[in-house]
């Protein structure tokens, strides 16, 4: 009786463990600067989000509502501002922005929507937002 009491707790946690990753979200944060600030939220399965902020005075943030989204975001320089709000599924971000003063914005609503981005200079505002289905944007600036 204890041998197989032993056994199906052991099958069930096995079960349990492996059950967990693959409903998982995932979240990864950097930022090394002073007061820069990060949110966000993951509602749904199998979404993952980034946000790296390298300066100061950055500010990030980044909603998932659905499953099996992805949000990337990064910046460097100093006071940028980046946002990804996501809904549905398979949704895919981006943004980039590499000098200072950019701000950024995706909305994706829908399945199998992708956007870009990337800013490099000062300055730049770049904003996307999608709606339904098989949408493709891509938004690259040099702005001074």
């Amino acid at each position: 009786m204890n041998k197989n009491f032993f056994l199906t707790a052991a099958v069930a946690a096995i079960m349990g463990f492996s059950a967990i990753p693959a409903m998982a979200n995932s979240v990864w944060l950097d930022q090394y600067g002073v007061r820069n600030e990060a949110g966000g939220r993951q509602t749904g399965i199998n979404n993952n989000m980034g946000i790296y902020q390298d300066g100061r005075r950055n500010s990030a943030i980044g909603n998932q509502f659905g499953r099996s989204n992805t949000i990337a975001i990064g910046q460097n320089g100093r006071r940028n501002t980046a946002q990804a709000h996501q809904t549905g599924r398979y949704n895919q971000a981006g943004v980039g922005q590499f000098g200072s003063n950019h701000n950024a914005v995706v909305v994706q609503d829908g399945n199998g929507n992708i956007a870009a981005g990337v800013q490099v200079g000062n300055g730049c505002s770049g904003n996307v937002a999608q709606t339904g289905s098989g949408n493709v944007a891509a938004f690259v600036q040099t702005c001074p």
